[in-house]
């Protein structure tokens, strides 16, 4: 039996067939992990079995083919519309995965029947209600399954195989406060933690300079570092270096200029890969990490630092729209840099640090005028 220091409590052992076979171990829980370590598979089945979630599901397919008017009918009609066709390639594959999950459960513990059989026609409030019900353990999941579900009766209102939406007034909204920003004490305790040249200070620098999600992190190749030459009227070309990103999550494309806390951690990084590697982001096993495993490596990091929890990759990509704002980035420049798609969502940036200086303006002028007593 082996172990690997590097995923703590999976140890490995050969099975009666002499293949290498994984297994995690904690606190009396025993959970065999699918591949090897570096896979895709192996990372998520690892980090779902170190915070004590579901091991991940192998999806099965449900049939091409399928009794008409069913959900399963609804749902290939909606794969065949023009909002379907238009989503990013992230939304059709979250989309997809939830509702072929939906789709291929029994009605009923036991029963032959799926909901993937079930007619429309015969879907009922009630029926909605208890499949949110089996998700609450996973509010988001929920959430996110209300919606499948009401795109298969979206499409069974336009073909008249129903009148009337059994979702209506359905309400699924779990309590979320949103990913936090991370403060100056944390940033500093982290970065006093993992030196640079260490992978953990590598991802931190990554999420906090670039400000993007943990999918185009996991992506991100040496090839998308590049340089660009600027010119503006009057003044000499100047040579920036930095990322072009597609983003995975809304395609949108983006040029982020690097920071030298960034050209540090990436120079580093870049002495000590080997040859020939085209991702940053890379496992002690050379391979890419999967989304998942970095949110999870990501908890470990911070709490080896002494952090709190709420520590997140995502957190820092706030923190970056913090400190733009703070800085007097504009809403536009917010926008172009973080790759939201709405005014509205880029200027809680600014509003927030708007706020603060005009708080700062108007006590100036108050203790300048009255701070005598």
């Amino acid at each position: 039996m082996a172990t690997d220091p590097d995923y703590p409590g999976a140890s490995s052992f050969t099975d009666r067939n002499g293949a290498t076979r994984w297994r995690f171990r904690h606190g009396g829980r025993t959970a065999s992990l699918r591949g090897q370590p570096g896979d895709p598979e192996f990372e998520a089945g690892y980090w779902a079995a170190r915070t004590g979630q579901a091991m991940p599901e192998r999806v099965t397919a449900f049939p091409q083919r399928h009794a008409p008017r069913t959900m399963a009918d609804a749902w290939a009609r909606w794969k065949k519309t023009e909002s379907w066709k238009t989503a990013s390639p992230l939304t059709r594959e979250k989309n997809e995965s939830l509702a072929r999950r939906l789709l291929v459960t029994p009605i009923a513990p036991g029963a032959a029947l799926t909901w993937g059989d079930a007619p429309m026609a015969d879907l009922k409030r009630r029926h909605i209600k208890s499949i949110l019900a089996d998700n609450a353990e996973t509010p988001h999941k929920a959430k996110h399954m209300l919606v499948a579900i009401r795109k298969m009766i979206a499409v069974a209102l336009d073909e008249e195989w129903i009148e009337h939406d059994p979702s209506a007034r359905i309400r699924w909204r779990p309590a979320y406060g949103g990913w936090r920003a991370w403060t100056a004490a944390e940033l500093s305790g982290f970065a006093a933690r993992w030196p640079v040249g260490t992978t953990p200070r590598l991802v931190f620098e990554l999420s906090l300079w670039l400000g993007n999600r943990r999918s185009d992190l996991a992506a991100l190749k040496w090839s998308d570092r590049i340089t660009r030459t600027l010119h503006r009227q009057g003044q000499p070309p100047r040579i920036v270096r930095g990322f072009e990103i597609v983003q995975h999550k809304t395609g949108k494309a983006l040029f982020v200029p690097e920071a030298p806390p960034l050209t540090a951690a990436l120079d580093a990084a870049r002495e000590k890969a080997p040859e020939g590697l085209s991702e940053i982001v890379v496992t002690a096993y050379g391979k890419p990490f999967s989304e998942k495993s970095l949110t999870g490596r990501m908890a470990d990091w911070t709490r080896s630092a002494g952090l709190e929890k709420g520590c997140t990759i995502h957190g820092l990509r706030k923190t970056l729209g913090k400190r733009l704002a703070e800085g007097g980035a504009s809403t536009r420049q917010l926008m172009t840099i973080l790759g939201h798609d709405t005014i509205a969502h880029a200027e809680l940036y600014s509003r927030d640090a708007d706020s603060v200086r005009l708080a700062v303006d108007a006590m100036d002028k108050v203790v300048a005028i009255f701070g005598d007593g």
